[in-house]
């Protein structure tokens, strides 16, 4: 997955000094109405031919920043008149000198944070306390504060106002690149939250992403009921990376493949339940059975108490972490519209509703029947992960092992085959070197994830898991994936025009990149499929892989709202309910396409956790992908990716509209779908 930076400079919320959330409200519309309309008359007086528009939209706003700490009345009045900006070609070059300032900011806090938790994040041997201390502060928690102090954030939000998404949506079209970027610019100052809030949040998700890249499973210490070992020595899987993707290498063993997929489904279930033992969890001193539920240590019986409701325990607590912003922001004021409405730039409602039409289509039954033909047996529900359609499966997960392990033993070697993986692709010597010179290939602690520079000068970081033995496939396969993620970040930072404009519109746009190099990483390592059924079996493959993630993304979803619900619940009623939640999702959606009920599979997913409310954006991805790769038939990939992502950070649906010439949609892949199901 794509790392996001939580300091992100002050885009959407800005922290302000503490306050009381009775003094905010107050507060809030400090600056009165005779006031606002006073200092609009007074700049038209003083500036003949001002833009009126845009004059009042960013003296409103500016004022509804405000607060009483900030100045009088009177004293914004003064402000206002003395730094609004009425000549254009001045108002641009304000606006680029204040690009290259934020630029120097942001790039900068990104260089120190990689540098907090590079000890978190990165294998660098044991994590100590001072470790966690450091990697859960977040640097740039009382920049905004400065700024609203120091008035940089009202000479912005008064010259260069906020526009919600229904706006840029309606006036988008006709804007100049510069208008664009100034919009952008506009995302800087909506709403002023504490910064000890903006912090707190930091130390949550900080304390999330530590319990995850610490779950591990010792697999060769898992044992049946009649006591066998049925995994190799020395497997360590993370929860729920890992262990998927176990299950899904599995297909490939038709001897001993069922038995160890049943196995980890069953650990899933006991995550899930939080009724796996607490001392099984990363620590191969134990020998567990997952049927049984049973430890021994050394022969002899051991303590089975279940994990105490940790993994909700942690949801919890980003929850009421985001929810105490809440107030804070009057228009987005809840995590959900915060990370739909105003971060995917597409709402909660029209994602959901996108989800529900594709997993109601009878089509994914008729899907469900063919998986049923090639198995040769009744559907389970961790077969929402069967890979047989895809070429790898006919090769033995050794044999892939054998070849990335060779190619990749270290870290380094994986950067320097980056420039022949981009040639592959279809970049120049010179264009796959230009990429490639920037970005670095670091041995990651957890599965792995893309960490973004946020200045020009800068590199991104690409995280995966490397053993003494080198790659793994697993590990290639993870790391193609974030590699994708390294090429748009370099691109949209590197190739925009406009450092506001820099990135994309939300994360499924550049998980779409991630999932468009993933799919070539079997190519990547020279190994071709000459089926004559190759396409439909692609298209088979991105229907079942969408129907899963779509499933795990609507249980996420939903369990945020039951949060909202029920604000005050305990870590076991959030259990409980995320239980019920993924059930009910499952005998809706997928009971009519496997043939069983009441499996709490989809809520596995560890992002859940420690990246709540992501998961919609992977099946955003997907359709993205999947419109890119029809668009890209015929075209030559690397001409179209450059060209794409460097279109920089449109909203959502003006930016597939360029790339593509169409809206996002689901469509296109239940239309490909259809046909090769006839």
């Amino acid at each position: 997955m794509k790392k996001l930076l939580f300091l992100s400079l002050v885009v959407i919320t800005a922290c302000s000094s503490p306050r009381s959330a009775k003094e905010t409200n107050i507060s809030a519309a400090f600056i009165p109405a005779n006031v606002i309309s006073s200092a609009i008359d007074g700049i038209k007086t003083m500036n003949p031919g001002t833009d009126d528009a845009l004059l009042e939209k960013g003296l409103r706003h500016a004022a509804s920043l405000w607060r009483a700490e900030d100045g009088s009345p009177d004293e914004f009045l003064v402000f206002a008149r003395e730094n609004y900006i009425s000549d254009p070609v001045k108002r641009s070059v304000i606006f680029r000198k204040i690009s290259n300032y934020f630029e120097s900011i942001s790039g900068n806090y990104n260089e120190i944070t990689l540098d907090l938790k590079k000890n978190l994040d990165e294998a660098t041997g044991e994590i100590d306390e001072i470790d966690r201390m450091f990697g859960n502060y977040s640097v740039g928690s009382h920049l905004s504060d400065d700024l609203y102090s120091n008035k940089i954030a009202f000479a912005i939000a008064l010259n260069f106002p906020y526009y919600t998404l229904e706006e840029k949506e309606k006036l988008g079209p006709s804007w100049t690149r510069e208008e664009w970027a100034m919009a952008r610019l506009g995302d800087y100052f909506v709403a002023r939250v504490p910064a000890g809030l903006q912090q707190a949040l930091a130390v949550a998700g900080g304390n999330a992403d530590m319990y995850i890249a610490d779950y591990n499973i010792c697999m060769d210490k898992l044992r049946t009921d009649d006591g066998r070992q049925i995994f190799p020595d020395g497997l360590l899987l993370l929860s729920h990376w890992n262990l998927r993707d176990e299950i899904k290498a599995d297909y490939a063993d038709a001897d001993k493949g069922p038995e160890k997929q049943d196995m980890i489904y069953k650990v899933m279930e006991r995550i899930i339940k939080q009724e796996i033992p607490q001392v099984v969890i990363n620590d191969p001193g134990y020998e567990w059975a997952p049927y049984s539920n049973k430890v021994s240590r050394n022969g002899e019986s051991a303590d089975a108490k279940a994990e105490p409701d940790t993994r909700y325990a942690h949801i919890i607590a980003s929850f009421r972490a985001m929810k105490d912003i809440d107030q804070y922001n009057p228009e987005m004021n809840t995590a959900i519209l915060r990370n739909f409405s105003a971060g995917m730039e597409i709402s909660q409602e029209e994602v959901e509703a996108l989800f529900d039409k594709y997993l109601s289509s009878p089509l994914l039954a008729r899907v469900g029947k063919i998986v049923r033909e090639r198995l040769g047996r009744d559907l389970k529900p961790y077969d929402i992960w069967y890979s047989g359609f895809r070429a790898r499966t006919g090769f033995p997960e050794e044999q892939l092992t054998a070849k990335t392990t060779a190619l990749y033993p270290t870290p380094a070697a994986f950067r320097a085959g980056m420039p022949g993986m981009l040639q592959k692709l279809g970049w120049s010597p010179q264009r796959a070197r230009y990429l490639a010179d920037k970005i670095v290939v670091d041995p990651a602690r957890g599965s792995g994830h893309a960490w973004g520079a946020a200045m020009k000068g800068a590199v991104s970081h690409l995280r995966t898991r490397v053993s003494g033995k080198g790659m793994d496939f697993k590990g290639y396969n993870i790391a193609v994936h974030e590699f994708g993620h390294n090429v748009e970040q370099t691109i949209s930072l590197y190739d925009v025009d406009y450092y506001m404009m820099s990135g994309v519109p939300n994360t499924a746009i550049t998980e779409a990149l991630a999932f468009i190099f993933q799919a070539r990483d079997m190519f990547l390592l020279g190994l071709t499929d000459n089926n004559p059924e190759k396409e439909k079996m692609a298209t088979l493959d991105a229907a079942w892989s969408l129907m899963e993630i779509m499933g795990v993304g609507m249980v996420d979803m939903k369990t945020w709202k039951w949060l909202y619900a029920n604000p005050d619940a305990t870590p076991s009623q959030l259990r409980d309910a995320v239980v019920t939640i993924a059930t009910d999702t499952w005998n809706k959606y997928f009971a009519p396409v496997f043939g069983t009920k009441d499996s709490p599979i989809l809520a596995i997913y560890s992002h859940m956790i420690n990246s709540p409310l992501y998961l919609a954006n992977y099946s955003y991805g997907q359709i993205v992908q999947f419109q890119i790769e029809e668009y890209l038939k015929g075209k030559k990939l690397s001409d179209e990716i450059d060209r794409m992502f460097s279109q920089g950070r449109l909203t959502p649906q003006q930016w597939m509209t360029g790339a593509v010439g169409t809206k996002i949609s689901a469509q296109p892949i239940l239309n490909a779908l259809d046909a090769v199901l006839k």
